[in-house]
């Protein structure tokens, strides 16, 4: 889905690693606030590498043990804009960060994805990617 106006992102839900956000703030020089990211769900994986986020491309995420499980198709790389410069609570900006994001992934920290099974997830819920098994 691409809305090609406004402010408006382009799926569902955004998914970010902590990974990812001390990644790019470690190559910043900067301690990053997660809320800088915007992310509906961030995750922290047992993988401490930046960026793998990416590998989900085509996948689903799956959440929790308990049915239904809310699950989330991973549908494409989250391009980032100036956003992520902005202090959340001072508004100061900081242009190593976009610049970072730009020069590690080109451009992409995180994910979109769009819900394929509703449910509650919870705080320190399990998460399971499925892979689609033509890929």
């Amino acid at each position: 889905m691409k809305l090609n106006h406004g402010i408006f992102d382009e799926a569902a839900v955004s998914v970010i690693s902590l990974a990812t956000i001390a990644g790019i703030g470690r190559e910043a020089g900067l301690d990053l606030d997660r809320r800088r990211f915007r992310a509906n769900i961030v995750l922290e994986t047992p993988d401490r590498e930046p960026f793998l986020e990416d590998g989900w491309l085509g996948g689903t995420l799956v959440f929790g043990n308990s049915e239904p499980r809310p699950a989330v198709s991973v549908t494409m790389c989250d391009a980032r804009c100036m956003m992520v410069n902005l202090d959340p609570d001072t508004a100061t900006q900081d242009k190593r960060v976009l610049k970072t994001v730009v020069r590690l992934n080109q451009n992409n920290a995180g994910v979109y994805g769009t819900v394929v099974q509703t449910g509650t997830i919870r705080v320190d819920d399990p998460v399971s990617l499925v892979l689609d098994a033509r890929r």
